[in-house]
């Protein structure tokens, strides 16, 4: 077995690349507004809006006005 520990064996060769515009950095949730660490810019729920049943489930929040 080579010399590299065992979480590095477990590594991908290769990472993909980011965006540029794809930084860590605090965000505003959009179901919310408030404000939270996001991994990148696909992040844009924060956890407590994606932890609610509502969410989990897809089921769409009664607040928004109806398309019909």
């Amino acid at each position: 077995m080579t010399a590299r520990s065992l979480s590095e064996a477990n590594l991908p060769l290769f990472a993909p690349k980011r965006a540029l515009g794809d930084v860590p950095r605090e965000r505003r949730c959009l179901r919310c507004s408030t404000s939270f660490p996001s991994e990148g810019f696909g992040e844009r729920i924060c956890r407590k809006c994606k932890g609610l049943k509502a969410w989990r489930n897809a089921v769409p929040d009664r607040s928004a006005a109806s398309r019909r």
